[in-house]
């Protein structure tokens, strides 16, 4: 398709001269239009060649703000071209007939010039608009992520309030805790409580990912966990956690939610002084220190919440007289040296075996962790953390408080 020729206005007074004037500029296949005032001219045109004797002194600078304009002049003391340049007017040629090539070139350029100003002047337009779209979103986004942090703040707030005391001491064993979520809310959680005079029971979860919907998990095994606790009637102890473990995992399964977790259940004999057991996948592995050894409690078990119909171990553990067990979620072996996950875990022995507080064990992991963040994780989170941090320490029978 043909491109459309550019409308050139010519404007001088009617003769000999405006019709060789026109001629000239017509030579490169420019359309022309020839009129003898600004308002006889089209609409469309592009450019006005004006004689300078053609147009009063003050009508330049209107004429110049509606469209791009060459002017044209006998003599370059012509006091009407001095005029027009006054006003602005750069582009004119003297003796236009004589220098057609050069009059057509500057049409063509000047054209060009005022088509990529157009072109400009649109961006610009087009750019204000989007950055005014931009301040609009932003605005939005900081108020739906203020009420967010608001939310997210009231929900940690509620999941800390769900966790057991801290320490406590039941039948000689004492329980303490350091659970910090890596923003808000956490994907790890705890409990534990006394049945009775003989049974304690206490688990340890590590929910996959963390946030929102990992914390829902954490309340819903607290939730569940507080039921079948009711529903217990103190008989067999040692299938207890198995059973957990097995009913938990078709829970998580129905949900259809995506979630899975890893899981220590336990239930302390205080009679007979031993711990029965069961896990799905807890890593690390509690680790149990007593006469200056540390042992890794034995015991294999999938992940909760990942394949159905799954058993869990029943396994049972004599308790020392005087023991610490360590129980430690996963972010813990991201604030530990080595360059594998075999050398972190044996850092992590060494650490418990040498530590004998929880405090001790805190600070020796060097988290950088603000003052303002409580033992619970009150505060803003540890922002600085890849992901949620607990450690769960139980220690007995020789520190029985009661």
């Amino acid at each position: 398709m043909d491109v459309p020729k550019p409308l050139i206005g010519v404007l001088d007074e009617p003769g000999a001269y405006r019709d060789a004037l026109a001629d000239t500029i017509a030579r490169d296949g420019l359309a022309v239009f020839a009129a003898e005032r600004l308002e006889e001219l089209p609409a469309e045109t592009a450019l006005v060649v004006a004689h300078a004797q053609a147009v009063p002194s003050l009508a330049w600078s209107s004429l110049t703000e509606r469209l791009p304009t060459v002017v044209v002049s006998d003599s370059r003391l012509d006091a009407d071209l001095l005029t027009a340049i006054d006003v602005g007017l750069v582009d004119y040629v003297v003796e236009p007939m004589r220098h057609g090539p050069l009059l057509r070139r500057m049409i063509r350029k000047a054209i060009e010039l005022h088509r990529l100003e157009k072109e400009r002047e649109r961006d610009r337009e087009r750019l204000a608009q989007l950055n005014a779209h931009l301040e609009e979103l932003n605005e939005s986004l900081e108020t739906h992520l203020a009420l967010l942090r608001l939310d997210q703040q009231a929900g940690g707030h509620i999941q800390r309030k769900l966790l057991p005391p801290h320490p406590q001491t039941v039948g000689g064993v004492t329980c303490d805790y350091w659970l910090i979520p890596s923003l808000y809310l956490s994907g790890d959680f705890l409990d534990f409580q006394r049945f009775d005079e003989r049974f304690t029971l206490f688990y340890f979860a590590d929910v996959s990912g963390h946030g929102a919907s990992s914390a829902f998990v954490t309340v819903l095994l607290k939730y569940l966990s507080n039921r079948w606790l009711i529903e217990w009637n103190a008989e067999r102890p040692e299938h207890l956690p198995s059973r957990w473990l097995a009913a938990l995992n078709r829970e998580l399964l129905d949900t259809g939610i995506g979630k899975h977790a890893t899981l220590f259940v336990g239930v302390i004999d205080h009679e007979e002084r031993c711990l029965h057991y069961s896990l799905g996948a807890q890593l690390p592995k509690p680790l149990l220190v007593a006469d200056g050894e540390v042992t890794a409690l034995p015991g294999e078990g999938m992940p909760v919440g990942l394949f159905p119909n799954v058993e869990y171990p029943r396994l049972t553990y004599r308790l020392p007289a005087n023991f610490r067990l360590w129980l430690c979620s996963d972010g813990i072996l991201e604030c530990l040296p080595g360059d594998t996950l075999d050398m972190r875990l044996r850092e992590l022995e060494q650490r418990v075996l040498t530590c004998t507080s929880l405090e001790r064990l805190r600070d020796s992991l060097a988290l950088g962790i603000p003052p303002d963040i409580d033992a619970e994780g009150e505060g803003s989170g540890g922002q600085d953390l890849p992901d949620d941090l607990t450690i769960m320490m139980l220690s007995g029978f020789g520190n029985d408080h009661e």
